[in-house]
């Protein structure tokens, strides 16, 4: 016997979905609006500064002339120390994770330890980061230590997202590879790692896209406010663009001066976000044709 149902309950089903979906676009629209608010603020502040000067030169008279070049410099060495890093220990963890671990408490027991260290605050890496790597193992304030910190930080990232991309790999794949002769390394090299290369890589670059935003990891372990010139080894000092931003809008000899470098200092690591975000896309693009062609 089929339920009757009313009219008048149909219409106020029919108009509870549409409120909800009124609310659902409510907030999406807030959200990029904020999100263009910010962007647009910070272009329009920080687009004058910009120029081939602010860029590729040293800065001068305690940051409030000259340009940012060492800042820059700095921070592309810490992303790339931090990927050296982070990328081949979380790789292989997480193909461990998902292919080889068996299901059980100890595999249970690294994935939360994983997500936990996720969730821990960035300062708490850089005070670990000073203790181990600065002073215990005494790399001292340096590329180095600061690239191990920030490896630590994005290492959670590429672990979970490694193991994810395995996990969603259909179980068919590697009864095919296996029934065809392949052994288990074989399999995991030449069939599933290509299929989730896109996902690794876009988990890797967007973690880096976090790293070069922290400033206090390398508060503790390598960033210099002040200093005019390209750092010669990893066991050297370096500029960053976030400590600087923190600094040069927080202190300094005259702030009032000092306020456009900020602002332009911010609109060059927005950019650079913007570009890691870009490139992420576009290596998952390229993997996935590369993938379908197979």
């Amino acid at each position: 016997m089929e339920e009757y149902i009313s009219p008048s309950y149909g219409k106020r089903k029919k108009l509870m979905q549409a409120a909800a979906f009124i609310c659902f676009r409510i907030f999406s629209y807030t959200i990029a609006l904020t999100l263009f608010f910010i962007l647009g603020f910070i272009i329009v502040k920080g687009i004058g500064v910009i120029n081939w000067d602010f860029l590729t030169k040293m800065p001068e008279n305690g940051m409030t002339e000259g340009g940012i070049m060492p800042a820059i410099i700095g921070t592309l060495y810490l992303m790339a120390g931090s990927a050296v890093f982070s990328f081949p220990i979380g790789v292989i963890s997480g193909i461990y994770m998902s292919e080889y671990a068996p299901n059980g408490r100890i595999v249970k027991f690294i994935r939360t330890m994983t997500n936990n260290l996720a969730g821990i605050p960035s300062i708490v890496f850089g005070l670990f980061g000073m203790a181990f790597f600065v002073n215990r193992l005494g790399f001292g304030d340096s590329i180095l230590a600061g690239s191990l910190t920030l490896g630590l930080l994005a290492l959670p990232v590429v672990i979970r997202t490694t193991e994810e991309a395995f996990r969603d790999i259909p179980k068919s794949f590697r009864e095919g590879s296996l029934a065809l002769g392949a052994t288990k390394f074989q399999t995991v090299m030449k069939v599933l790692l290509p299929i989730a290369m896109p996902r690794v890589m876009t988990g890797l670059i967007l973690s880096l896209g976090r790293v070069s935003g922290e400033t206090a990891p390398i508060l503790f372990t390598c960033a210099a406010y002040f200093l005019p010139k390209l750092p010669s080894g990893i066991f050297d000092q370096c500029m960053a663009l976030p400590y600087h931003l923190y600094v040069v809008a927080t202190s300094g000899t005259d702030i009032e001066a000092q306020m456009p470098i900020a602002y332009g200092t911010a609109f060059v690591l927005i950019m650079i976000v913007l570009i890691m975000n870009i490139a992420a896309n576009t290596i998952r693009k390229h993997y996935e044709k590369k993938t379908s062609l197979k």
